[in-house]
């Protein structure tokens, strides 16, 4: 064994440290350091595990909120539907309810349940009670260049009056409570969820420049009624949680001869 003598005074060049304990103590001072790097990296996992965590809580968050929200779109298209052919969610006509004059349009200045000889008559009536926008009670003239309103914010909240789109249930009678989804059951200044309805007069299929078209072309499989030579462009917009978030469906209806 060796030994080592320690300098100063007398009593102490007898004593000694043996290599043994010197040793173990500078392998003490390593483990602490060992010990501390590995307390840093424990914090560092746990931090990147809790940011994961949370990373992966907003995207099912969002992902949920649009899903909510696209379901709220799709049910006023289906709405909007209803409200053209005039008929309830179950399928059966339309009863008027005498507590909301909305309901089946019984009260309104504008309806659906027209004929060609009506059509010039609804179409100024939307004119005189909304000139710029051309909107009453979710019923729309053919909109004029952009098409896409939704993208102007001012003219998406014009848009949104109570005078100008309709809301879940307002002509149907639908119950918003009943689908669970929030999102069709706001109230006035509170609404998440609209649809309009544009009447496009349609190319009547007798016409000389389609004389040439054969038998069964779209033209004259789609083509509505001859009492109603007009189609219906709906669009439906509803809004999520999320500022973010917001749907715009559009589809076209039409009713055909033997409906």
């Amino acid at each position: 064994m060796t030994l080592f003598s320690l300098p100063g005074r007398p009593e102490n060049r007898t004593r000694s440290i043996p290599l043994s304990l010197s040793l173990a103590r500078r392998q003490k001072g390593v483990a602490l350091y060992v010990v501390i790097v590995l307390v840093l990296l424990s914090m560092l996992l746990a931090l990147w595990a809790s940011r994961s965590a949370l990373f992966g809580e907003v995207v099912v968050g969002n992902d949920a909120d649009y899903r909510r929200t696209f379901e709220a779109a799709q049910a006023m298209l289906q709405d909007a539907e209803f409200d053209i052919r005039g008929v309830q969610p179950d399928g059966s006509i339309c009863v008027n309810d005498p507590a909301k004059e909305d309901v089946c349009r019984r009260a309104t200045a504008v309806f659906f349940d027209i004929e060609t000889k009506d059509l010039e008559q609804t179409l100024s009536e939307i004119q005189d009670r909304s000139p710029t926008l051309k909107c009453y009670k979710g019923i729309c003239q053919k909109r004029a260049d952009p098409q896409d309103f939704w993208n102007d914010s001012a003219t998406l909240t014009a848009m949104k009056d109570d005078n100008v789109a309709a809301h879940y249930g307002q002509f149907t009678g639908a119950d918003a409570a009943a689908t669970a989804n929030p999102i069709l059951s706001g109230t006035a200044g509170n609404r998440r969820a609209w649809y309009w309805v544009e009447i496009l007069p349609y190319v009547d299929p007798n016409v000389s420049l389609l004389a040439g078209m054969p038998p069964g072309s779209n033209v004259e499989r789609f083509a509505p009624s001859r009492k109603k030579p007009w189609v219906y462009r709906i669009t439906a917009i509803a809004q999520g949680n999320r500022p973010t978030t917001t749907v715009v469906l559009q589809s076209t209806l039409s009713l055909q001869a033997v409906e």
